[in-house]
């Protein structure tokens, strides 16, 4: 074999053990790499995305450090509960007294009150059946009874009035809201052709009456009484 050739040989096996040490290398640095270790995400995209979905149609929602709701959140509230008016009849029973206390049954009176056993009056309209419960046993407990449990019902027959004579829509009517006598004979039609409009009775549920000027309340609202469940509302004929 000549000189020549066997140089050739030797450049050749060179070659190839050169080969085969990078490959072996480059395997041993990749084996070092844990297989399943997974990328880190910054800190900036983690509080980016955290922001994000806190955000509804725009607007950011921070939970409350106290509730733990969102504000603007609905927490399934139920509607506000209904509150007493004057003219509304009531039925109080007392319980857990040494003796039988009769219970009271009435209206709210015109000033908003009832009066009650030892003579105690209670400001009633425009309290929920829970506040006027809470001060009727406040009142009485501990200065009258040791113990009292209270009981406040209203009557469901007491939430309308009347308004008859010379309207286009003579009817009994719910009662709703506050009302006065003008907006009265306005949800019975209106006054008719022939009203006399200046002596327009008004008739108390408890008898009690009063004469209303509606030409004059159309100027000054004083003039135009309040009308409470159970009142009636009589508007006279003119004689010419």
């Amino acid at each position: 074999m000549s000189i020549e050739n066997v140089g050739k040989g030797l450049r050749l096996w060179a070659t190839v053990c050169g080969l085969i040490l990078g490959g072996l290398c480059l395997a041993g640095c990749r084996s070092q790499v844990p297989k399943h270790e997974s990328a880190k995400v910054p800190s900036s995209l983690t509080a980016v995305s955290a922001a994000s979905s806190a955000t509804v149609k725009g607007v950011v929602a921070t939970p409350d450090s106290k509730s733990g709701l969102v504000p603007g959140m609905s927490n399934n509230a139920g509607p506000e509960p209904e509150v007493f008016r004057v003219g509304d009849s009531l039925t109080i029973a007392f319980m857990d007294t040494p003796n039988v206390i009769p219970p009271f049954e009435g209206r709210i009176k015109e000033d908003g009150t009832i009066t009650l056993i030892l003579n105690q009056s209670f400001k009633s309209d425009g309290k929920t059946r829970g506040d006027l419960e809470k001060d009727i046993r406040a009142r009485y407990v501990p200065d009258y009874f040791k113990q009292m449990t209270v009981t406040v019902k209203q009557q469901e027959n007491t939430r309308w009035f009347y308004v008859n004579g010379e309207v286009r829509q003579p009817a009994r009517q719910i009662y709703t809201s506050r009302i006065t006598v003008l907006k009265a004979i306005a949800s019975a039609g209106g006054f008719t052709d022939f009203a006399n409009k200046k002596k327009v009775k008004l008739t108390r549920l408890d008898g009690r009456t009063q004469t209303v000027n509606c030409v004059k309340a159309l100027d000054n609202p004083r003039l135009d009484p309040e009308v409470y469940p159970g009142d009636t509302i009589h508007v006279p004929r003119r004689l010419w």
